[in-house]
């Protein structure tokens, strides 16, 4: 295996897309520059008329044999770098698109493997909105697939750089974009409205107190508050906030979103104004699979040593990865954790990690793969 040439293709691809960053469902150019990739490597491809994303497939799938998807997000976020708003891959999703590229590369490389296997490589828009899963789902991209593995870059405090998790075990979310609605006051008369921002308070504090089974990991915390314009002497009466809530089963986060709802209600009832919820968002948390995560297990130990498999990491984190699933059950999935040295977090606009994890990080995929189809190599 040519690891070296590969090796300098994933770098140069992850730095081109790094430098190129897109937004969730605006991925336009990101699209074009893998279904261009996908089609000079040999893969059948598909685009979309409606949406973007592109999906590749590699290999025999006529002869009855067993399909791997792998996928891969291509979203950036939006956020403040260096005092300038612009997109910005600080999730990852480069290098998540650059090694699984390289694992294309590496597959075909080797020639005596294309009749053996079927893959098909699942470029996904709209992590970050939690909705690309489920519009690849819609798509028919996981229909006939039987196994489906991903890979995310962990932090450092997570994961260690040189060592991989068979399966993150992410948990649920639930996000919302809401309103207060009441009216102004002059700021001398106090008593003629309810003041937004005081209303906001409470909402906070109340949420606050909200006590569930405290034997399974659950936040709920007010991320945004808007309020106010330029006129000092003017109390708001209405609002626009935002509300993340996380829980490690979707269980618990179906009862944290219902005492969340009361509380709403409840503000809405004692001061006479109206609470709206305008947008929700969300992903589940993750179904595991004991044949995915003990073929990545394996996979692991093959590419970096037996010794360098950490164990399951359970994390507050979300993806909407965990849709595929939930929307077909059969479906045998595992997300790797790979440890890469990222600091100082997640979604920090100054995120940066180890590249050379890169190179780790395919040769797993491509041992998972070979492990799937029983192919000793």
């Amino acid at each position: 295996m040519k690891w070296n040439t590969i090796n300098q293709r994933i770098q140069e691809t992850f730095t081109f897309l790094h430098g190129n960053a897109e937004i969730s469902w605006k991925e336009h150019n990101t699209t074009k520059y893998v279904a261009n990739i996908l089609k000079e490597s040999g893969c059948r491809v598909t685009t979309f008329d409606d949406c973007t994303g592109v999906i590749g497939e590699f290999g025999h799938f006529t002869k009855g044999l067993p399909i791997v998807a792998i996928r891969a997000d291509m979203d950036a976020l939006w956020q403040e770098v260096n005092g300038v708003f612009q997109a910005n891959h600080s999730c990852g999703h480069d290098a998540h698109m650059a090694m699984v590229l390289g694992l294309l590369w590496a597959l075909k490389e080797n020639p005596e493997l294309h009749d053996q296997i079927a893959v098909k490589f699942i470029f996904q828009p709209a992590e970050e909105k939690s909705a690309g899963a489920l519009k690849m789902v819609e798509k028919g991209g996981i229909d006939n697939v039987d196994y489906l593995f991903g890979i995310h870059l962990r932090p450092a405090q997570e994961t260690q750089m040189g060592y991989a998790t068979p399966v993150i075990v992410h948990g649920a979310t639930r996000k919302y974009r809401a309103t207060i609605k009441g009216h102004d006051a002059h700021g001398a008369r106090p008593h003629l409205n309810h003041n937004a921002i005081e209303i906001g308070a409470q909402l906070v504090d109340m949420m606050n107190n909200i006590h569930l089974d405290p034997r399974i990991p659950h936040t709920v915390k007010m991320t945004s508050f808007h309020a106010g314009g330029e006129s000092i002497n003017i109390i708001p009466g209405s609002a626009t906030f935002s509300v993340d809530m996380r829980a490690q089963s979707n269980e618990l986060i179906n009862q944290l979103e219902k005492k969340v709802q009361g509380i709403f209600t409840a503000i809405s009832d004692l001061y006479d104004i109206s609470i709206s919820v305008d947008e929700v968002s969300g992903v589940v948390a993750a179904k595991t699979n004991k044949e995915a995560i003990g073929i990545m297990k394996q996979a692991i130990g093959h590419s970096l040593g037996a010794g360098k498999i950490a164990p399951p990491l359970v994390t507050p984190g979300g993806d909407d990865f965990h849709y595929y699933t939930i929307k077909k059950p059969a479906l045998k999935a595992t997300m790797v954790g790979l440890g890469c040295n990222l600091k100082p977090g997640l979604h920090h606009p100054a995120m940066t990690f180890n590249k050379t994890a890169l190179l780790n990080g395919v040769k797993i995929l491509y041992h998972a793969i070979l492990q799937t189809y029983g192919i000793k190599k």
